[in-house]
């Protein structure tokens, strides 16, 4: 719970999906944003034209913008993303399976790393649901 009269302050990759929604919901809240963006041109991985504008919409929306020093999709610039998002974070709401990661910086890597940096990790997930 923040203290009365406290804005929220989220960080997130910016990922289509839960990423864009959980920065949404932080501004719509009166919040902050912060991303934290694993390589330069992240918004050409985003294959669908809404999902493009929706990330450009909120990295102009975002207070800061943190770009990880690679210039190509990679596990390494995954998992230096996800590290430095955890970092910049008090708490960690994950929407995960539970499963292994599929590559190196995947969410079971990120959960373990903020479990191993002391932080709280909610994870989110409706039973039955399986990713694909």
């Amino acid at each position: 719970m923040l203290p009365v009269g406290s804005q929220p302050h989220g960080v997130s990759n910016l990922a289509d999906g839960a990423d864009q929604l959980f920065a949404s919901h932080v501004l719509a809240a009166g919040g902050t944003l912060e991303a934290v963006l694993p390589y330069e041109g992240f918004t050409g991985s985003l294959h669908a034209d809404e999902s493009r504008s929706r990330f450009e919409d909120l990295r102009r929306a975002a207070a800061k913008v943190i770009t990880m020093p690679y210039p190509e999709p990679s596990d390494q610039a995954f998992l230096a993303a996800g590290q430095a998002l955890v970092d910049r974070c008090d708490h960690l709401f994950a929407v995960w399976d539970g499963r292994p990661a599929r590559g190196l910086g995947g969410t079971a890597d990120i959960v373990a790393y903020a479990r191993a940096r002391g932080r709280p990790v909610t994870v989110l997930w409706v039973e039955g649901v399986l990713r694909t």
